[in-house]
């Protein structure tokens, strides 16, 4: 369903954009990177969070992490993830398939400004296989995203 959904949602709104799917797992950084032969640093993970009462979604590149100060101060409180079976009930979509496209409405979703390094990332298309190769402006422009710096990133 979560598939259809992004499927549905990038046919209206950006018609050009193929969604890809591979015979394997993508749900982790690894496998994503290796199945679409990128960086680690290149998927665009999306982090399923809650801050206070406030579900919502923080875009990052695949080597980063959350910093726990930056995103208290950018979200006004602390935020923790959603279990697997919150994600599925908040965004519709599997854990390991996140995608920040065809989400229900006014779920917010932050691109964090570590994805501006890359000239192409690669998010999630609403399953545990499927991605899409967008840049990281038209991808933030498509799901409506704010930028943030919440994330630290390795060295």
């Amino acid at each position: 369903m979560s598939l259809d959904s992004v499927r549905a949602f990038l046919a209206e709104k950006a018609p050009g954009i193929r969604i890809i799917e591979l015979a394997g797992s993508s749900a982790t950084v690894a496998e994503a990177a290796n199945g679409h032969g990128v960086a680690p640093a290149q998927i665009a993970k999306t982090l399923s969070l809650r801050v206070g009462e406030r579900n919502i979604l923080v875009v990052t590149r695949g080597d980063a992490r959350l910093d726990n100060r930056k995103a208290k101060a950018a979200f006004g409180g602390k935020a923790r993830m959603l279990s697997a079976s919150e994600v599925v009930a908040v965004t519709g979509h599997p854990v390991g398939g996140v995608s920040p496209f065809g989400l229900p409405d006014g779920l917010p979703v932050y691109c964090d400004i570590s994805l501006k390094a890359f000239d192409e990332v690669v998010p999630a298309a609403g399953s545990t296989n499927s991605a899409v190769r967008v840049s990281p402006a038209r991808m933030a422009e498509l799901a409506n995203a704010l930028w943030v710096d919440v994330c630290q990133t390795p060295g």
